[in-house]
């Protein structure tokens, strides 16, 4: 008995570990924050049940504060897989090298996407170059469609943002639609398919940018190649299956499938990116 009961703190320890252990090894998906996090929530819980129905383990989702926080958890191997933007997984790669691809969104019948530059449906401006001089909203200063490329935009049209009247980073791109609605600014830009939410409330698009290889998933290279195959069949069948559209139109609308994706299908971006870093832009 007294040997038992000698026994019976490290035997028990030894169990809390064991718990502690398996509720941590839960698969991590992590989501860059382009929307609020409860929309995001709803938006990804769908796919969240997916994953850990087909791996038959727990699987968790975890929305990062910022698009920096991001990069740095799928970088430093805190979170297994991210669904991540085209500019920030281009930081990823610069900042921590290689990682393992998934997949990419298609939307339509082309893996791509584009933004939208736009102002109120009663403002008198036409074209980008009538921007000068006015407010401009941004939303999240790494953000592909909500800054780098709308900045591009406006610089081929002429317009630095010191000849604006004014510009501000102000979130997410449901942050970026709705202020310029309030009036608040006099133009701004976000992903297509969040101005398509929000164009019949009173916004009209005065420019489209050109196609930009669509948001991806990217695995931790922590992660077994067996895993990763495992991961990347189980994104590339989803549109197959019963439950899969509606999954994929949960995370983000218009998508019909998750497609094959290697690096240099974001060569394109990378030019917009070089000549925003020319112009002294972070991303």
């Amino acid at each position: 008995m007294q040997v038992l009961s000698r026994l019976f703190p490290f035997v028990l320890g030894m169990l809390l570990l064991g718990l502690h252990a398996t509720a941590a090894a839960a698969l991590v998906v992590g989501v860059h924050p382009f929307k609020p996090a409860s929309k995001l929530t709803e938006a990804f819980t769908p796919l969240i049940n997916y994953l850990s129905e087909k791996l038959g383990e727990p699987v968790s989702l975890r929305i990062a504060k910022d698009y920096q926080a991001h990069i740095d958890a799928l970088g430093q191997d805190l979170i297994d897989i991210a669904y991540i933007g085209p500019s920030p997984y281009i930081k990823l790669t610069e900042q921590y090298g290689p990682h393992p691809l998934l997949a990419r969104q298609l939307i339509g019948d082309q893996p791509v996407f584009h933004g939208k530059i736009f102002i109120r449906t009663d403002s008198p401006i036409q074209h980008l170059a009538e921007l000068k001089g006015k407010q401009f909203a941004f939303g999240e200063p790494h953000s592909t469609m909500s800054h780098l490329v709308p900045r591009y935009m406006l610089w081929q049209a002429g317009i630095t943002v010191d000849q604006l009247a004014g510009y501000k980073f102000i979130g997410d791109h449901v942050n970026v639609a709705l202020s310029v609605l309030a009036g608040d600014f006099d133009a701004g830009a976000v992903k297509e398919d969040v101005y398509d939410s929000y164009a019949a409330r009173g916004l009209r698009a005065i420019a489209t940018s050109a196609p930009i290889s669509d948001h991806l998933f990217v695995a931790s290279r922590k992660l077994s190649q067996t895993r990763i195959r495992k991961l990347r069949m189980i994104l590339l069948a989803l549109h197959k299956d019963p439950q899969g559209a509606a999954i994929l139109q949960s995370m983000t609308p218009g998508v019909k499938a998750l497609v094959s994706v290697k690096d240099s299908d974001y060569d394109s971006l990378r030019v917009v990116l070089k000549k925003m870093q020319e112009l002294g832009v972070d991303y």
